[in-house]
């Protein structure tokens, strides 16, 4: 994230811009405004092609057929209706029916239909951006009548969870259907959600207003108001944060957390996120080419070190490739401690000395840089010499995918799901590619690839048997010692302490459902 000049711009002046858009100033003082200190903008607002920090408006602007929920410490894990009151699915798991709610409004007034809900999927699909291939097992979608879609799918899927992904499942208004991606980007919305954009200014804020007649709950004292303040000065949104200017942040630096904690009008809310730090190791160049090599060296990787010093002990170590509270996570997987000694012998044994290597990652990655240096000070006790390399993103992939043999030798980033399942994890990062999209260690084991494809096919019709065949997938790339699987980062957001009904949803990154909310 680049640091650059901000000027401290008060809530009220933001709200006073935003009157000339036909918006409710007298409404908006006092604790009719929630205020959000975001350090990221937002790219993207059309919700068929939306893929990045913008599914935080989104999220409160539109709604898909279902909202998934994640697991607390009493409840497990569950999808719950939203647009669709209820849902079916055939035997053989190939055709899932949707009922529609009644009583659902767009923001242009159109009635929620069952041609609503197939002309957006369809216009997702047709365009071919972002996360629209969620939808990609679908064969045909049907409107049999004016409350009922149809869904039949070329293999069975879990496509209750695929509709409450939080890119590409958002249901938009038909009118909107022909309207271009710089439509939205100028900012408008066609959604059914508690709140409609009033206000953009890219780069600086966005402002929302709530819908009059929405079908859903709305609390008493709801916040009529939901203001986007983009800061990407860390320490700016701490200041607004604890002087009142924002009631929601995050990014604010681990050290300093302590101090915001004892503060009483500020609640620090902590949560495993479903966010995990690996590197990728190059299996198409020797010496990592040898599952043994690529052990010792996670086996000299400092996991409790970096958690401690870059996540202020608030990380938990990775089990393998799917985190914590996501279905498919395996609490029993045998990754490797820290042990330098273990990893001396293993190399010794292999004939290895003398290793260099270079490990990429974004330059936006703090923790990634610490655990690189970590790393580096246990490599060197073994002989191997490891080089840092940060890049920005877009120069990292592209380098990572043009070649193995002139790439990298460690990869280094997050991943996260696009909606709640372990298949994307595995998928995207160790099946078998021809052309390298994101296994960019170049992971290829046909193993792998046969117990993966046959979980996935489950997945739709037996999730206990696709738990346990998604495990077993896991179990194979963790024995082949195909990455070195760092931490799973934790969610951190700070909240004004006076603020009701606020829920952290690790399902949706960094997304508040300020409908749900009030003072």
């Amino acid at each position: 994230m680049k640091r650059r000049d901000f000027m401290k711009t008060s809530v009220l002046a933001a709200l006073a811009t935003a009157a000339s858009s036909g918006f409710n100033l007298a409404m908006a003082q006092g604790n009719g405004i929630f205020t959000l200190a975001y350090p990221t903008s937002f790219p993207d607002l059309d919700p068929a092609t939306s893929f990045s920090n913008d599914g935080a408006v989104l999220a409160n602007a539109y709604e898909g057929l279902t909202r998934y929920i994640s697991a607390t410490e009493t409840e497990p894990s569950r999808i719950e209706p939203l647009l669709a009151q209820s849902w079916e699915v055939s035997e053989d798991g190939l055709t899932w029916t949707f009922k529609l709610r009644e009583g659902v409004t767009f923001h242009d007034g159109e009635a929620l239909t069952a041609a609503a809900v197939k002309g957006s999927i369809e216009r997702t699909r047709q365009i071919g951006g972002g996360a629209s291939f969620i939808w990609s097992p679908v064969v045909s979608i049907e409107a049999p009548d004016a409350m009922t879609v149809v869904f039949v799918l070329s293999e069975p899927q879990p496509l209750d969870l695929i509709a409450s992904a939080g890119f590409a499942a958002w249901i938009q208004s038909p009118a909107s259907l022909s309207q271009d991606n710089a439509w939205f980007n100028a900012g408008n919305d066609a959604g059914t959600g508690p709140f409609r954009i009033v206000r953009y200014e890219p780069g600086q804020r966005l402002v929302m207003e709530r819908v009059e007649g929405y079908w859903g709950n709305v609390p008493e004292g709801a916040f009529q108001t939901v203001a986007f303040e983009i800061v990407e000065d860390v320490t700016l949104i701490q200041n607004m944060l604890e002087s009142g200017q924002a009631d929601w942040g995050y990014s604010v630096p681990f050290e300093n957390l302590d101090l915001m904690k004892e503060n009483p009008d500020l609640k620090v809310v902590v949560n495993p996120s479903f966010e995990t730090l690996f590197g990728l190791y190059n299996t198409k160049r020797a010496p990592l080419d040898n599952p043994k090599v690529r052990l010792a060296l996670s086996m000299a990787f400092p996991y409790d070190d970096v958690i401690m010093a870059g996540t202020a002990g608030l990380g938990t170590r990775a089990k393998g490739v799917v985190p914590t509270g996501i279905w498919g996570h395996d609490a029993d997987a045998p990754i490797p401690p820290t042990d330098l000694e273990a990893a001396a012998a293993i190399l010794a044994e292999e004939g290895v000395s003398g290793l260099e290597l270079v490990m990429t990652y974004s330059t936006t990655q703090e923790i990634s840089a610490l655990a690189g240096e970590l790393w580096k000070a246990n490599l060197e006790t073994l002989g191997v010499t490891l080089t840092l390399q940060p890049m920005a993103w877009e120069a990292q992939w592209q380098m990572a995918k043009s070649d193995p043999a002139s790439a990298q030798d460690i990869f280094v980033m997050y991943w996260w799901p696009t909606y709640v399942t372990p298949h994307d994890y595995l998928l995207s990062l160790f099946r078998s590619e021809d052309e390298p999209l994101f296994n960019l260690g170049y992971y290829s084991n046909p193993k792998f690839d046969e117990v993966l494809d046959e979980a996935a096919r489950l997945s739709g019709v037996d999730r206990p048997k696709a738990e346990e065949m998604f495990i077993e997938a896991q179990r194979i790339v963790v024995e082949d010692a195909a990455a070195v699987f760092m931490l799973d980062r934790p969610n951190v957001h700070i909240i004004r302490s006076d603020i009701k009904g606020y829920t952290d949803n690790p399902a949706y990154g960094h997304v508040t459902f300020v409908g749900d909310m009030s003072r």
